[in-house]
Formats: C-alpha cells, sequence, structure tokens
C-alpha cells in the first residue's frame, strides 16, 4: 500500500527573521537571532511590505542573506515582517543515545524481540548418536556422530567431528549442551555424563558433569549438562563428550537416526 499523507521531505516550520527598516535602498541583509541567515529560496520567504505581501522573483529576490526589492525604498516604506520557512533534517540518533525513557510503554514486542534474537543467531548445529553406546566403563563417545537433519537445518557453517571430537566453525563464545538417555543393568549404579574441552588442541579438561542414580535394574534415566565456552582459537578450542563414570553396571545410551536420543547442542552467543 502506499504511503498516505506527508513525505518527511515536506516537514518544515516558519520563523520570524530579525525587524528590517526601510531606507532609500533596495538591498536588506536578512537576519535571525542576529545573525546572517540564508533562506532556501525566494519562495521560502513571505515578505510584506506597507501592508501588502510581495510576490517573490517579481517584487524581491534574494541571493546568499540578501533581500533584493525590485525598486529603491525610501524611509516612509514599511517592511511589516519577513517570514522564513525552513526544512526540518531528520537525524538518526547516535549510539547509545536511546534510553528507556525515550521507549513508549510496551514499544517493543516480543515479537520484534524474538525476531532480531533469531536474526542475531549466527551460528546453530545440533548433533546426535545414531546407534546406542553400550560400555561398563568410562569412554569418551568417539563414534556414530550424525548432524542432525530431521526437520531442522543448521544456521550458519556448522561444527566439524572427527572421533567425537568437535571443532568450532568460528571465534565467539557459545553455548555447548549434552542431553543424554539410556539405562543401566545395574539396580544401583551411578552413572556420570560429561562435556570434555580442550585451549591447546591436546589436553581436555572436565568442564560440566552431571550424575544420575538408578533405582532399578534397566530402568531409564536422563543427563544434561551444558557450558559456555569462549573459543579464542578454532584450531585449538575444541570439545568432546564422554560417558565419564559408571560405578557398577553396564549403561545403555540410545542412539538414534530420526529423533534425537543422546545429542549435542552448539549456539554462537555472541563474539569473543
Amino acid at each position: 500500500m502506499a504511503y498516505i499523507g506527508n513525505q518527511i521531505r515536506q516537514y518544515s516550520d516558519r520563523v520570524v527573521l530579525d525587524s528590517l527598516t526601510a531606507s532609500a535602498t533596495a538591498n536588506y541583509t536578512l537576519q535571525l537571532n542576529g545573525s546572517n541567515y540564508v533562506p532556501s529560496s525566494a519562495e521560502s520567504l513571505t515578505v510584506s511590505l506597507n501592508g501588502v505581501i510581495q510576490k517573490p522573483q517579481n517584487s524581491y529576490t534574494v541571493s546568499g542573506s540578501t533581500l533584493s526589492f525590485a525598486s529603491a525604498l525610501t524611509a516612509s516604506d514599511s517592511i511589516d515582517f519577513v517570514i522564513a520557512e525552513r526544512g526540518i533534517t531528520l537525524q538518526t540518533p547516535s549510539a547509545g543515545s536511546v534510553n528507556t525513557e525515550q521507549l513508549a510503554s510496551n514499544a517493543v514486542t516480543s515479537a520484534k524481540m524474538f525476531s532480531g534474537f533469531k536474526n542475531g543467531i549466527t551460528e546453530a548445529d545440533q548433533w546426535r548418536i545414531t546407534t546406542d553406546l553400550v560400555s561398563s566403563s568410562a569412554v569418551d563417545i568417539t563414534a556414530n556422530w550424525e548432524r542432525n537433519d530431521t526437520d531442522f537445518a543448521l544456521i550458519g557453517t556448522g561444527m566439524t567431528e572427527s572421533s567425537g571430537v568437535f571443532t568450532f566453525p568460528s571465534t565467539g563464545i557459545y553455548l555447548v549442551t549434552i542431553n543424554a538417555t539410556g539405562a543401566s543393568d545395574s539396580a544401583s549404579d551411578y552413572v556420570q555424563i560429561s562435556i570434555r574441552t580442550t585451549i591447546d588442541n591436546s589436553t581436555y579438561n572436565y568442564r560440566a558433569r552431571n550424575y544420575q542414580h538408578t533405582a532399578g535394574a534397566n530402568d531409564f534415566m536422563g543427563w544434561y549438562a551444558n557450558i559456555i565456552f569462549d573459543v579464542t582459537n578454532t584450531s585449538n578450542c575444541k570439545v568432546k563428550f564422554a560417558l565419564s563414570q559408571i560405578s557398577s553396571g553396564t549403561i545403555t545410551l540410545q542412539g538414534n537416526t530420526a529423533e534425537n536420543r543422546t545429542y549435542a547442542t552448539f549456539i554462537k552467543l555472541g563474539n569473543t
């Protein structure tokens, strides 16, 4: 639909210029508050002489700040007023100049906030294991990873994975999470899922762990752990996940190719 109403370029205000005293000359200097004033054109002025509005370009012209009548006046003439029409220049507020007080109540809607948040995410990726992992000892989750390709398309370049080691596509602050579903064949078992990181592409340290205790043999459990990782160098800062403690039984971590059962999520929150 076309814009209805005055265009922004038509916005203006009007100001009365300083008084002029007629004398035996045709030329007068226009001033506003004691300073020379240069109008945009003769047509932007309203000039009253001896009680009669004058016709621009006929009765008078302007050049710079000089108003020139068609003929010289006399001391008995009266320049009643000169009104100038000025254009208004709309400016973009400078960074950091808009405060809470300038925002109207309910001016920022949730739809606008979430739209901006979505547009602000440059990297979002998700990986899952495709088959069950069965182990009776601590072990890194090194095999059968695939990118989630069910009802989701990654944002950005995405992570790369090799033998369970995940490499980030760019530096930045990342939210890294691991969700796991599984069961132990022991009726009394402590099981731990963890996130391990390196900042030198060599030594991995535990950064997050989540424990669960079985209530009965083959009861299902769920684990969740997350970290915020400052990836300052994509060659050295990496992450992997581990089934890092089993107290007694054999654990089965569930995997699947059609749905997320044991999976990791990576979201870039901002720049490092």
